[in-house]
């Protein structure tokens, strides 16, 4: 996709894509520092939020943490369900890209009636209900969003997030590939794709995404939802080979985000020659299945692999004739907090 090519240039969602090399080159990674003491002082951290401002943000951070071996333990789940939680002891992050989602502004209203010292909100909107209800709130810096689909901000809030193990690291890779990344991320959203499986993927009823549960695949399910208006499922870990099989069709499609190499044999045996279905790959090297090729850039390859799934669902969206800025259900705040959120006390 490009700005220049007459099937993309009119899309706000893909000017909106085509703003995140930016957004990526221009981080301030030092913003996070307030919230990262926060977190050294008590060792737990819950992220929460709905949709994509919790699905790769608060995801690759788990991953990123466990993979590392981060000195602290990294929670998340959905602000609702959160109600439940004991989250006296934790740093909680609420993301919100309107600052107005329901469910986290419920919770940190909750939150602040017990005077909880720890309450950060991440959001793109000044004066937001979330905003209020925090102890300190973080803004974006990516601007307003048009289409429906969210897109530069799930970047920001992700990489704002990622920035939280700085302190961690001795030479961060988020700081030292910057500009690196910056530059390879608008090169893999403008990189020309295979004709062949955008339209496979394009006369498929459903797209199938599986990969590490690091955000990536989940995200780029609800993101094919979104933009080419297809049915999606995430098949996390082997699960594509663990049952639902039974159930698929070779019409089908499976998108694999940087497939483990000692896993290719089984979806090859089970979902290639069991199902006969067709299998394709996003990765930094070639794989047993035909491959879109990405570079690897340390500290970003997770948003690489994202960008690369969008630069997918816009060209399958453009294929099927789509107006890939709306959708005829689907909002751009979920399940909106109307009303004015109160002040919290000592916040």
């Amino acid at each position: 996709m490009n700005l220049v090519d007459p099937r993309f240039k009119d899309f706000a969602l893909v000017r909106e894509m085509m703003e995140t090399p930016a957004i990526i080159g221009r981080m301030d990674f030092g913003r996070s520092a307030p919230a990262a003491e926060a977190i050294r002082q008590a060792g737990r951290l819950f992220l929460t939020g709905e949709g994509s401002s919790r699905i790769f943000p608060a995801k690759n951070l788990l991953y990123e943490s466990l993979r590392q071996g981060a000195p602290f333990v990294v929670f998340t789940d959905g602000a609702r369900q959160a109600h439940e939680y004991d989250l006296a002891r934790m740093v909680v992050f609420g993301a919100s890209n309107s600052g107005k989602t329901k469910e986290v502004i419920s919770l940190f209203g909750r939150l602040a009636e017990c005077a909880h010292p720890w309450r950060f909100g991440l959001t793109a909107n000044a004066g937001s209900p979330l905003e209020s209800l925090s102890t300190r709130c973080f803004l974006l810096g990516c601007g307003k969003e048009e289409a429906v689909a969210a897109t530069k901000s799930v970047v920001e809030q992700a990489l704002f997030y990622r920035s939280l193990l700085i302190p961690w690291e001795q030479d961060s890779p988020l700081r030292r590939n910057q500009s690196q990344a910056a530059e390879q991320a608008r090169q893999v959203l403008e990189a020309e794709l295979d004709t062949e499986i955008i339209q496979a993927i394009a006369d498929a009823p459903v797209v199938y995404f599986a990969g590490r549960n690091n955000g990536v695949a989940e995200e780029l399910t609800l993101k094919t939802n979104e933009i080419t208006h297809k049915k999606s499922d995430y098949l996390e870990g082997t699960y594509a080979v663990h049952g639902i099989e039974e159930v698929m069709n070779p019409d089908e499609v499976v998108v694999v985000v940087e497939p483990f190499a000692a896993e290719e044999e089984k979806f090859q045996e089970v979902l290639v020659r069991g199902v006969g279905m067709r299998v394709f790959a996003i990765a930094a090297r070639q794989t047993a299945f035909p491959t879109i090729r990405i570079p690897s850039v340390p500290g970003y390859d997770a948003v690489l692999q994202l960008l690369a799934g969008w630069n997918v669902l816009v060209h399958v969206g453009v294929r099927l004739g789509l107006n890939l800025d709306k959708a005829q259900r689907a909002r751009k705040i979920g399940n909106e907090f109307v009303g004015q959120a109160a002040p919290a006390a000592g916040a």
